[in-house]
């Protein structure tokens, strides 16, 4: 639910701080005198595109804030603390945009840096926004569509036969291209097949390029290695070698080692020498023992360190990576040998066909469901809107299986009693179409999964009694959502619980828009302006005030 909007510096408004009630808040005000801006700040903020005539002129930016309680909304809260903007414990959120003079824009969430696509996909699960302009927009198949699946509860499947759908397309492609380029795909399956062979006669190991170098600078230093082994060795273990001069200093000083303590520190130092000495010793014998001269195994490794190279040139690859290149090579030709065997690929099409309509089918179903319901319930509504007569019908039309399933979508009326359902873009007048679009909007919005809904003149051309009984409709959706309504028409306006009055004056060089709550007086004075103009009347006082009284006790 949304709890406050801040505005600083947009458009004409200086600043700005609304706080949000739950049930129904109308916003009224003079033409012009800036209703919607409002609903364009929130809609920045749910990621519409900036303007930078937004920034209220002279001013370096343009800030915006909205606060929201997300207690309730499991599914923006799992989001938010996938992508780290809130932790568990967190019930609120925050959204903010600061929009430069320069046409810049900085996005946040709850603090934290955020793309306008991430604003979108926020906003999508907490406002539904119902501009004046939506019955144009019910004229196209894909709103119509879209509607219906809300309504129908089948937007998982939608996008589940999207998805098989396209799986099938790619898989009809993969077969035209086989069939196609058959003898291409042979030719280059013969090549992958020669490379894999030539490969696996050489049969290069992980490893195997390392392992062999290092033995073959071995072998081939052997006996260089082995003269340093023992020259060193004999250095260090012989009669007049190093351990042995080490054992005679150790001798000289050890007699006399309780009369200078030094003595005894020095004997340590000698000592651990002594025994590091012996370490060497050891490896020098060892080396002499793994080291020999073997000129055939020399030779044997320095042709296949020459083989491995010339493979490794011929393939462009170094020496370590053939193993590599085999692999490679091996699951190119498997994928090659699929790709040519049409009768496989015959198959996949064929189940990719079968679970797309299995699918599809089930889609078809609820959509059929949906359409009835949908179709009864939006006939109630145009009849109480002074439709008497008036039937809605949804018609499926079926057609070759598409990206959307196995049917057009067509939204049908028939404005009077008896006569013949057409297309709704081919019948229905401008009066009659804002009616149908009303209760097209009204009874969607039933089923909305969203806790704010916001209907922007979408009574625009309906007054009188029709007026009345749209205030009332939007009323009763209130006790399920919280509702923002832009209006002109007092039958709406006195059904709301909360009224605010938008209105403007000139401050100096700049013309400022201001938002206020209506105390009950206030709001008597609003409606009764609403009803006769800007002259205001003891009569039409009174008449709002009885406006006002009587929506009250059909209210409750």
């Amino acid at each position: 639910m949304l709890l406050n909007l801040s505005l600083k510096n947009f458009v004409i408004v200086d600043a700005l701080d609304l706080s949000f009630d739950s049930g129904f808040t109308v916003l009224t005000g003079e033409t012009g005198a800036g209703k919607s801006i409002t609903l364009d700040a929130i809609g920045l903020l749910l990621g519409d595109k900036a303007d930078p005539k937004q920034v209220r002129q002279g001013a370096k930016e343009a800030q915006l804030s909205a606060l929201f309680s997300i207690e309730n909304s499991d599914e923006v809260k799992n989001k938010l603390i996938n992508q780290g903007f809130i932790t568990e414990e967190e019930n609120e959120l925050v959204i903010r945009r600061i929009i430069s003079a320069e046409g810049k824009s900085r996005n946040f969430i709850n603090g934290q840096s955020a793309t306008l696509n991430q604003l979108k996909k926020i906003g999508e699960f907490l406002i539904d926004i119902h501009g004046q302009n939506a019955h144009y927009s019910l004229m196209t198949e894909s709103n119509q569509r879209q509607i219906l699946d809300a309504f129908s509860g089948s937007v998982d499947k939608v996008f589940e036969v999207k998805k098989l759908f396209q799986n099938w397309q790619e898989a009809k492609q993969e077969l035209e291209n086989a069939t196609q380029h058959t003898e291409q795909l042979k030719a280059e399956r013969e090549r992958l097949s020669w490379q894999r062979d030539e490969l696996a006669q050489l049969a290069p190991k992980p490893n195997e390029w390392q392992e062999l170098s290092h033995s073959y600078d071995i072998l081939s230093h052997a006996a260089d290695l082995m003269n340093a082994a023992q020259n060193t060795y004999d250095l260090i273990d012989n009669d007049n070698g190093v351990q042995s001069l080490l054992s005679r200093c150790m001798r000289e000083l050890e007699s006399l080692s309780n009369i200078e303590s030094r003595f005894q520190e020095s004997l340590n130092l000698l000592a651990s020498i002594d025994a590091e000495l012996s370490e060497v010793a050891s490896t020098l014998r060892s080396v002499l023992s793994d080291t020999e001269i073997n000129p055939d195994e020399l030779a044997r490794q320095d042709e296949r360190m020459r083989n491995l190279s010339a493979m490794a040139r011929k393939y462009h690859v170094d020496e370590n990576s053939l193993p590599e290149k085999q692999k490679e090579i091996e699951n190119r030709l498997l994928e090659l040998e699929k790709s040519i065997d049409c009768e496989l690929l015959q198959e996949k099409v064929n189940e990719c066909a079968k679970k797309y309509q299995i699918v599809a089918n089930e889609l078809s179903n609820m959509r059929q469901i949906g359409a009835k319901r949908f179709a009864e319930e939006v006939t109630k509504v145009m009849q109480e809107l002074s439709m008497k007569g008036a039937v809605f019908h949804v018609e499926l039309m079926p057609v070759e299986a598409s990206l959307h399933g196995n049917e057009h979508i067509q939204f049908q009326i028939a404005t009077n009693q008896g006569s013949s359902l057409r297309s709704l873009a081919k019948t229905a007048s401008g009066g009659e179409l804002a009616r149908i679009s009303l209760s097209i909007q009204v009874v969607a919005s039933r089923y909305s999964a969203l806790p704010t809904l916001i209907f922007d003149e979408v009574d625009s051309g309906i007054g009188g009694s029709v007026a009345e009984i749209v205030g009332q409709k939007i009323h009763a959706l209130s006790k399920n959502y919280q509702i923002l309504a832009v209006t002109h028409l007092a039958q709406v306006a006195v059904y709301a619980d909360n009224h605010w009055q938008v209105s403007k004056h000139n401050d100096n060089q700049h013309t400022i828009s201001n938002i206020k709550a209506l105390s009950p007086s206030e709001r008597i004075d609003e409606i009764a302006r609403m009803i006769g103009g800007t002259t205001l009347t003891d009569t039409t006082r009174q008449h709002a005030a009885e406006m006002i009284t009587m929506a009250q006790s059909i209210k409750q």
